[in-house]
């Protein structure tokens, strides 16, 4: 197992290459079929009200904003309708931190979903947006979770994770959960029996030690628990938001492929990663193909958070398809828990 100190040195050495092809290796022992996966889901955002103010985000509105909002239940109902007449399975659901929306508000919208789409998959609630439910409500972290789940939750997202190190943190979103506490949701959300995703949003003038603590962190979780499904990074959009002032620049291409080829050879015992093609554009997630990545994500129906920050990459499934082709794979579409086995 790769220790702390050979992952810095990697990230200090120009062999790219070099780098790109241990990683290979690494996914090919780990999906010796040469399939690459992708899903049709959508990213809804309930809600853009937010209390946390975090510098690197440019979707949020402080509340009470003119600009704010929350969705109506029918609203969400018909966006996931207009998922599962595309072939969509599942949705990835997330918004803001609401001061006022307690409990009872997750649990009626989220049986309000399993009622008339009983068979999608709800991939829902970052651990910030958790722990703030819990905090509203005056819950116990287990409970929340708990009866998230009982009222339709299916798994959590790994958003909110920016750099599990809390140095960064304080620096960039010192309002919003610390390592531990993300930590704790996603432990509870394992011990509950509910798999969940970890990220990793870069390039905010993290030191590379930092790095590779986010690295670590989700490691020894998984080394715990055994409940993270995939592992997804991503690096920071600067152009709409104010932390983008004083970040010295933006994640070039070489530098995530060497962050995805070197996540791929620390997380051995997650069994997917997954290259980006929403901050990358699609030429580098197809590169990043042969730099460890098995999945390239959701076609992405609606998109709003990264999108505010400036992304504009946009995909369809067919140019997903083409791309994973392209680069000598055979493209399956999955599910939320990267099941391809009754899909084609």
């Amino acid at each position: 197992m790769m220790t702390h100190r050979e992952a810095c040195d990697l990230f200090a050495s120009e062999d790219l290459i070099g780098i790109g092809m241990a990683a290979d290796s690494l996914r090919r022992k780990l999906h010796p079929e040469d399939v690459v996966t992708y899903i049709i889901d959508r990213n809804i955002n309930y809600t853009n009200f937010c209390t946390e103010y975090c510098s690197f985000c440019a979707f949020y509105r402080p509340m009470g904003h003119k600009e704010g909002y929350v969705l109506s239940f029918e609203t969400i109902l018909g966006k996931i309708q207009e998922t599962v007449d595309l072939g969509g399975t599942g949705v990835l659901m997330q918004g803001g931190l609401h001061s006022e929306l307690k409990i009872e508000w997750y649990e009626d919208m989220l049986r309000a979903c399993k009622r008339r789409f009983p068979n999608v998959h709800l991939h829902c609630f970052s651990a910030p947006e958790v722990t703030n439910i819990a905090e509203v409500s005056g819950l116990t972290l287990h409970d929340t979770i708990a009866r998230l789940r009982d009222a339709g939750l299916d798994s959590i997202p790994g958003g909110g994770a920016e750099i599990l190190d809390d140095a960064v943190r304080h620096r960039i979103s010192r309002l919003k959960c610390s390592t531990g506490e993300w930590v704790d949701v996603h432990r509870t959300a394992h011990q509950l029996g509910m798999r969940t995703t970890a990220t990793m949003m870069f390039g905010v003038d993290e030191t590379i030690e930092q790095r590779v603590n986010h690295l670590e962190c989700v490691r020894r979780l998984q080394e715990e628990t055994g409940g993270f499904t995939a592992f997804i990074p991503w690096s920071f959009q600067r152009e709409n938001t104010s932390l983008g002032r004083f970040v010295k620049s933006e994640a070039t291409a070489v530098e995530y492929l060497k962050t995805l080829a070197i996540s791929r050879l620390y997380l051995e015992n997650i069994l997917n990663v997954q290259s980006s093609w929403v901050t990358q554009g699609l030429k580098t997630c197809q590169l990043g193909l042969r730099f460890g990545g098995n999945d390239v994500g959701s076609i992405m129906i609606e998109e709003n958070v990264v999108s505010a920050a400036g992304a504009r990459n946009h995909a369809s499934e067919e140019e997903l398809r083409r791309i994973i082709r392209d680069a000598g794979f055979l493209p399956k579409q999955r599910d939320t828990l990267y099941r391809t086995y009754f899909l084609n």
